[in-house]
């Protein structure tokens, strides 16, 4: 999977806040031996890192980048 792949013209949505971390989704279309399958995929962001930005319900993907790659690297970019 290419990171830009996964952002191009994508939206993430928020789903849930735990412990300092944002949890958000994003619904890519994803190669398997049955074909193109839709899958949803969750990935943190730290409250952290965040400072006094806003966290919308839901936002375009590209601005979410480089969680997205930090997680895909972290092995934290998990199919839900």
């Amino acid at each position: 999977m290419k990171i830009k792949d996964i952002i191009k013209d994508n939206i993430v949505r928020f789903n849930r806040l735990r412990k300092g971390t944002a949890y958000y989704t994003i619904v890519v279309e994803v190669q398997e031996e049955v074909g193109l399958v839709i899958a949803t995929y969750e990935f943190p962001v730290p409250l952290s890192d965040i400072g006094d930005a806003t966290l919308e319900k839901e936002d375009k993907a590209i601005m979410f980048m480089r969680y997205i790659r930090k997680a895909i690297e972290e092995g934290t970019f998990i199919k839900v």
